[in-house]
């Protein structure tokens, strides 16, 4: 089974990119939603999360927008929500990793927003990067409810430039040229990925493989 890492700064166009690779067949995890669900009410993050910000909590249910703004400039207060959420999220990942292998599923793809800021490359056999011009991108998020050039700018701030992603990336979707063009670039991706096989399911201790064609 082939895995493909998505990923791309915020603003680049990845949520587009993820629902075109599932339009395609392909089976995405959402590392994105899985942390919304940990935080629900019911979630399994849930009571942790209220320990270490109570603040946060609104008639018994965390407030994810408090919580970003909590964590807004505090790379502590970030540092030990992620030491909860991204072990969570890991096993979320395996389990779906683990589905797809069982229904003998080609190719699927791990849509993480900071996959090389964390290291998440290597369980993955080649990367895909989203990304758009500048102007496109400050456009986009500026559109955000909530959101200002601020927190835009501290948010970049913790992301992998741009151009670093593009150069580190096995291919790179472009997303500003327009929806059937971004839409053509993944359908060739699946075309050339879905004919090779991974090297990094069942899980190998010495981290990313090669692709086998």
């Amino acid at each position: 089974m082939m895995i493909l890492g998505l990923t791309g700064s915020i603003g680049m166009g990845k949520s587009n990119a993820a629902k075109n690779f599932r339009r395609l067949g392909v089976p995405v995890h959402d590392a994105d939603k899985a942390v919304h669900e940990l935080l629900a009410e019911d979630g399994d993050s849930a009571d942790r999360i209220k320990d270490l910000f109570p603040d946060a909590v609104k008639k018994g249910a965390l407030d994810r927008e408090l919580i970003a703004k909590r964590v807004f400039g505090d790379a502590d207060a970030l540092a030990r929500i992620e030491k909860i959420l991204h072990p969570m999220v890991r096993r979320r990942e395996r389990a779906f990793l683990g589905r797809a292998a069982r229904q003998g599923r080609p190719l699927v793809v791990l849509d993480v927003p900071l996959l090389f800021e964390t290291g998440g490359e290597v369980r993955c056999d080649a990367v895909v990067t989203v990304s758009a011009p500048k102007f496109i991108q400050e456009r986009r998020v500026l559109k955000r409810q909530g959101m200002t050039r601020e927190r835009l700018v501290s948010i970049l701030a913790r992301q992998m430039p741009d151009a670093e992603k593009r150069r580190r990336a096995d291919f790179v979707v472009l997303t500003g040229l327009g929806r059937d063009f971004s839409l053509r670039q993944i359908l060739n991706i699946v075309r050339i990925t879905s004919h090779c096989r991974g090297t990094n399911w069942p899980p190998r201790p010495e981290g990313k493989g090669k692709i086998i064609a």
